[in-house]
């Protein structure tokens, strides 16, 4: 996943890491002094987890 791909807003889905399979919106958008992309989802029922950009897709 490119930072040009992804952004704010964005509805996505979690295809890796330890939070495979939830979805939710794009919020807080980061890169990190590593160049990692970090960002913040925001799930149906109001909870929130971090993650990494490589780790989601966005829904078409």
């Amino acid at each position: 996943m490119t930072i040009e791909k992804l952004k704010n807003g964005d509805q996505c889905i979690v295809v890796g890491g330890t939070h495979k399979g939830k979805s939710g919106i794009v919020q807080d958008l980061k890169t990190s002094k590593t160049g990692q992309i970090t960002i913040t989802v925001l799930q149906k029922n109001g909870v929130r987890f971090k993650t990494l950009g490589k780790n989601v897709v966005v829904e078409q």
